[in-house]
């Protein structure tokens, strides 16, 4: 049997200390995290920074490694700092050094890298080693060079070369969630099937329990199936909790695709044992003949502007959608007109906050409801930051001042803060949805072992 430890869906999201405690003492194999995300969108792999903080990152990563200590296991990281790429890497990497420094702590560290050279994938694409998945955008080689970072996913076979190191913490960068969980139960020999099955439901900690925000979950993995266990005060799993999770963040509730096959668990079986643990049984890994590993990239995908404003005015309020079509309209021809650009060069677009800027026009509540007031958050999008900045100032007036028609007093409204057009900066835009083959594992991946810490 092997016992994994995760103390929740993220570094940085917070768990429960007492829970925490109560799985450490249950004596687990290893303590696995996910270090990473891209729910947030494309700009932190585009700039290869983490987006949670470091004060909240340091102050949990040193909890983890103080129980990694206690319990006497080594520590796994899949994705570190958010996105994965090298310059994420060294960032927790930089932060371990220190914790370990302060605790008086000598460790060997494994340092897995997933970063891809541009020109390395390049290479890739014209040797027919890329394949799109779907939606894929068009790349090109001279496309790919532009892009800021690229990253591969690596998968349990990468993972278990670091477990195999030796060393105290694995700090990886991009993996697969499950792989990090995974990877020391196939290597001691548990169900394959059930290995990546586990993997997937502990991937965010409890959020395949109640009490999801506690965090803490063990997992034991054994010959033909797993148990899984919230460790929390009010945590417990159930059948409905444990199988619905293979809904989350999977486009196919029965298949799971990883680096060197896929997971199918239409046969699987759960059975409740407790009222606080489940057990899932009849899953099944299917390997695939090719090995691949999906990547991803970003790249600027221009620069912008923010503005905000407020509607109070209950006519304006009830025609926020003609005001803001007509502000965009005339905004647009006059930049074009009196900064002599071409209507490819730039966007402009209002979000009407409280009406449809979840959705725009996609929006599927018509009902004739109205609100009290309507923010409009406004975005310019342009060549360089210079470029949406003087677009932004030509769409400032509009949001102060713009009647409805031409015959009415001119309106007054509020703008949120001041100056008006706040730079955002560079924007990106994630530009891979590709799988590249490997002839090996590790072919695409770089491993090194460090010591940090006290000496």
């Amino acid at each position: 049997m092997t016992r994994v430890l995760i103390p929740s869906g993220a570094l940085g999201l917070g768990y429960d200390q007492l829970a925490m405690d109560r799985a450490i003492a249950a004596e687990p194999d290893i303590i696995a995290i996910d270090g990473g995300s891209t729910d947030s969108g494309p700009s932190y792999l585009g700039r290869g920074v983490s987006k949670y903080s470091r004060a909240s990152t340091r102050l949990e990563w040193k909890g983890l490694m103080q129980a990694r200590a206690k319990a006497g296991v080594p520590l796994v990281i899949g994705t570190a700092g958010t996105c994965g790429s090298d310059s994420a890497v060294d960032w927790l990497l930089d932060i371990t050094g220190d914790i370990a420094k302060e605790l008086s702590q000598t460790l060997k560290i494994a340092v897995l890298r997933s970063s891809q050279a541009p020109d390395y994938i390049a290479d890739a694409l014209t040797g027919g080693k890329l394949s799109p998945l779907s939606p894929a955008p068009d790349i090109s080689e001279e496309a790919i060079k532009q892009f800021t970072n690229i990253v591969a996913l690596a998968g349990a076979e990468q993972i278990q070369a670091a477990i195999n190191t030796g060393a105290d913490i694995i700090i990886a960068g991009r993996t697969t969630d499950t792989a990090i969980i995974a990877a020391l139960p196939l290597m001691q020999g548990c169900h394959a099937g059930a290995a990546w099955h586990g993997a997937k439901i502990g991937e965010c900690g409890a959020l395949c329990a109640t009490n999801p925000q506690s965090g803490v979950v063990l997992i034991d993995f054994d010959e033909s199936g797993f148990t899984i266990t919230p460790t929390a005060d009010g945590a417990h799993a159930s059948p409905h909790t444990v199988s619905a999770h293979m809904l989350y963040e999977n486009a196919d509730p029965f298949i799971l695709y990883e680096p060197g096959g896929h997971l199918d668990v239409t046969d699987a079986q759960y059975e409740s044992i407790d009222g606080t643990s489940v057990r899932a049984t009849g899953a099944r890994w299917v390997p695939s003949e090719q090995y691949t590993v999906k990547l991803e990239g970003a790249r600027i995908a221009g620069y912008q502007v923010m503005a905000f404003a407020l509607l109070r005015d209950r006519r304006y309020v009830e025609h926020a959608q003609q005001w803001a079509d007509d502000i965009t309209q005339k905004a647009r021809a006059k930049a074009i007109d009196r900064l002599g650009i071409s209507g490819h060069e730039f966007s402009i677009e209002l979000r009407l906050i409280g009406k449809n800027a979840t959705f725009g026009a996609l929006e599927p509540d018509n009902s004739n409801h109205r609100p009290t007031e309507i923010g409009v958050m406004g975005f310019v999008t342009a060549n360089s930051l210079q470029q949406a900045q003087e677009i932004g100032k030509i769409l400032n007036p509009y949001l102060l001042h713009h009647p409805l028609t031409q015959e009415e007093e001119q309106p007054t409204f509020a703008f949120q803060f001041s100056p008006a057009e706040v730079p955002v900066g560079p924007v990106y835009e994630f530009c891979l949805n590709h799988v590249m083959e490997l002839k090996d594992p590790m072919e695409a991946f770089t491993l090194e072992t460090i010591e940090v810490g006290h000496v």
